[in-house]
Parts: C-alpha cells; sequence; structure tokens
C-alpha cells in the first residue's frame, strides 16, 4: 500500500496519511508525494475540495525522525524547504484544504492542520508543538500557527510543547468544528457540501483574495478587496447567482 492514497469522488479529493505503523510521520518521500498530488488537483477540474485526512489512531507525529539525526546542513535545508513548499502549495491551491483529524497532531502535523482552511476535529484528537523538548523549536510549524491562533496562545504552545485538547483548540481557533469520532465523516461532509455547492470560480477568487490581504494594511485590504469583488461581479457565475436569487430559481453554475 501507497504511503499516501489519493481518490477524488463527487468533486471531493480525500488525500490520506497511510503510515499509521509510523504514526503518520512526514518521510521525505511522504513529503515529496504530497507536494506532487497537490500540484496536479490545481489544475484538475473536477476537484472541488480537498479533504485531508489520516488513517490510524494518530493523524500525524510530524518529521520522521528516524530521517533526521546526524544529516549535514543541506540535508536539513532541503527537509524543511520541502516541507515548507507544500504549505504554500496548500495556501496558493484554487481548491479549499479541509483537516479531518481523527488522532493526535504533533509538530509538522500541527503545521498542516493549521495550514489547511479549514478544521474539523474528534473530540478525542490533541494537538501540539513539542519541538522544544527536543531541542528543535518548531519554527516551521510556527508559521501557519500563528495565522491561525493569537500570538500569546501560540507561544504558549511552541514554548512549552504540553498537548492541547480538541476543545481548548477550537476555542483558540486552530479548529473550526469539534464532534465525536463517529461524526467527524458528517461534519466533514457538511463543509463539502457546502463548497461544492457554490461556484467554483467564487470559491477560487474568494480563497486567493482571503489570504492575500492578509498581509496588508487596512487600507490595502480594502483596495485589494474592491478590485476582486468588481473583477467577481463582472463574472458570468455572480451574474447567474444574482439572477436566480431575483427569479427564486437555483443558480447554474458554469465556473465562468
Amino acid at each position: 500500500m501507497s504511503d499516501l492514497l489519493v481518490e477524488i469522488q463527487s468533486g471531493v479529493v480525500r488525500i490520506t496519511l497511510n503510515r499509521p505503523e509510523k504514526r503518520n510521520a512526514l518521510s521525505q518521500a511522504v513529503v515529496a508525494e504530497l507536494d506532487r498530488t497537490l500540484a496536479k488537483i490545481a489544475e484538475d477540474a473536477a476537484a472541488r475540495v480537498v479533504v485531508l485526512a489520516a488513517n490510524g489512531p494518530v493523524y500525524c507525529a510530524g518529521h520522521d525522525l528516524s530521517e533526521m539525526t546526524g544529516r549535514t546542513e543541506e540535508v536539513y535545508q532541503s527537509l524543511f524547504s520541502a516541507c515548507s513548499r507544500v504549505m504554500l502549495r496548500m495556501r496558493r491551491l484554487p481548491q479549499p484544504v479541509i483537516a479531518r483529524v481523527q488522532g493526535t497532531a504533533t509538530g509538522a502535523g500541527c503545521q498542516l492542520v493549521a495550514g489547511c482552511d479549514l478544521v474539523v476535529a474528534s473530540d478525542q484528537a490533541k494537538f501540539a508543538t513539542p519541538g522544544v523538548k527536543l531541542g528543535l523549536f518548531c519554527t516551521t510549524p510556527m508559521v501557519p500557527l500563528v495565522r491561525s491562533v493569537s500570538p500569546k496562545f501560540a507561544m504558549e504552545m511552541l514554548l512549552t510543547g504540553t498537548p492541547i485538547t480538541a476543545a481548548r483548540a477550537l476555542e483558540a481557533g486552530l479548529v473550526n468544528r469539534v464532534v465525536p469520532a463517529e461524526k467527524l465523516d458528517e461534519a466533514v461532509a457538511e463543509f463539502t457540501s457546502a463548497i461544492i455547492a457554490a461556484s467554483p470560480l467564487t470559491v477560487r477568487l474568494g480563497k486567493a483574495a482571503f489570504y492575500d490581504q492578509l498581509h496588508l494594511s487596512e487600507a490595502e485590504a480594502w483596495e485589494r478587496a474592491v478590485c476582486v469583488m468588481t473583477d467577481n461581479a463582472t463574472r458570468h457565475d455572480a451574474q447567474e447567482g444574482m439572477e436566480a436569487f431575483v427569479q427564486k430559481r437555483p443558480p447554474k453554475w458554469t465556473g465562468e
């Protein structure tokens, strides 16, 4: 079996980490395959939303430490750069990415979760950035983490390495929804169904604009938002959506 499983059904692409015996640790091979997979999805018009899941009791234990001892500076640079490319690819992916977290996510596993657009977690899930306990601060996981939660909360996780519960992660804004394990797929489906029901063009424009404006000043963000919304309003799907609303009928999206 592959360490990374990919299937698509009715517009939903499900990517599953499949190294349960290794706690779904991110080996160099898995990171490379994930990068290639996301690149293909970005070009697939049939793919409307991505679900990032995992097999076994652990969601992802982060980097595969068995590959990280006694390496050269060049190897470490390559490894962390490859993982960072995956995170940026997720951000820039036209399709929204939903993390389906059934178990513990630590280190680069927590990084994966924080880098997703939406997160649904089991009430048994836990999250941690424990690198400080190993002498290797979770500096790369810090990047998406501090963009998901407050700086104070992020520093607590990063400086202590102490796992937080799914309930606390929900309060902090790291996850969107916490449900019993048996309701996990149902909760994910609620998100995927809502996204697929919308215009794919509108979702693509909206996701890109959301992340583009995060680093801008308020005035620059308004300027960017006006430009995007003006462009969006001239597109076929926006006109169709508004006409359908006025005419009290379901819209027919073309993605244009």
